[in-house]
């Protein structure tokens, strides 16, 4: 199923979609909901980003170019960061680069969301864990990383995380391939199957570390080719069995200087 947020005369509704319609849902995507008896044509809405995270994490340097390039030993403790809820936005909205740079890097990324509590999770057990996928642009400002490579500040100015344009609960994840096109050029197209640590083990990992909860969501890395890019580029990350999320970069209009 696809699970959709989308707003319809300045009001938010959740949604399946089924086709060129959207058929409202009451309830938690998470738990009980049911048909409202509701339709909406797409055309006639504005599709949101699919949910309101609980909490975003994102994990570092996971893709290779080509499989034999993947190390025999995987990396002890992998490098996670959080992102903040504050800096999703939805497809078609604008990706603001923030006061001070000219530039910012796009990242197009498979995010896994959470469907229920887990802690100390198997790896062979952990997909039972998951409610869907949707696409994920991890976008980035390293230019504000810290000399000491705290990546905070780079990775969570507001409209840093786009997400969407759907939550796909029927997907193989280990046999999709992320794409992203800069103006229509294409700059990234890999198999998942190049992640470093795979799906599988980062989530049993964290689940070690900390308490994942529904809405909670994963953003498993980016292939190579992400780029710079500057105000009135168009970035179309994809997904092919999600969907395509599409964003334009634009100036800051307002945001504080930083110190």
């Amino acid at each position: 199923m696809k699970f959709t947020r989308f707003t319809h005369d300045a009001s938010t509704h959740l949604g399946v979609i089924t086709e060129d319609t959207i058929k409202e849902i009451k309830g938690d995507i998470f738990g009980e909901w049911e048909y409202s008896g509701n339709t909406f044509s797409i055309a006639d809405v504005t599709l949101l980003a699919p949910l309101k995270p609980n909490q975003i994490i994102g994990i570092g340097a996971n893709y290779v170019s080509k499989i034999d390039e993947r190390p025999t030993e995987l990396p002890k403790i992998p490098v996670f960061f959080f992102k903040p809820t504050s800096s999703v936005i939805g497809p078609e909205e604008e990706i603001m680069i923030p006061d001070g740079i000219e530039q910012v890097k796009f990242e197009a990324e498979l995010a896994i969301i959470i469907g229920k509590e887990a802690k100390n999770v198997s790896e062979s057990e952990m997909l039972d864990y998951v409610f869907g996928y949707t696409v994920g642009n991890d976008v980035t400002a390293p230019q504000f990383f810290h000399k000491d490579g705290h990546w905070t500040i780079g990775k969570s100015f507001d409209t840093f995380t786009p997400l969407g344009p759907v939550i796909e609960t029927e997907l193989d994840p280990f046999s999709v391939k992320v794409e992203a096109k800069l103006n229509e050029v294409e700059k990234q197209n890999s198999s998942t199957e190049l992640m470093i640590i795979p799906i599988r083990r980062m989530l049993a990992f964290l689940t070690n570390v900390m308490t994942l909860k529904p809405g909670d969501v994963i953003l498993t890395g980016s292939p190579v080719g992400a780029e710079f890019v500057g105000a009135g580029d168009v970035i179309e990350c994809k997904i092919k069995e999600i969907g395509t999320l599409r964003n334009i970069f634009v100036p800051a209009k307002r945001h504080a200087k930083p110190y």
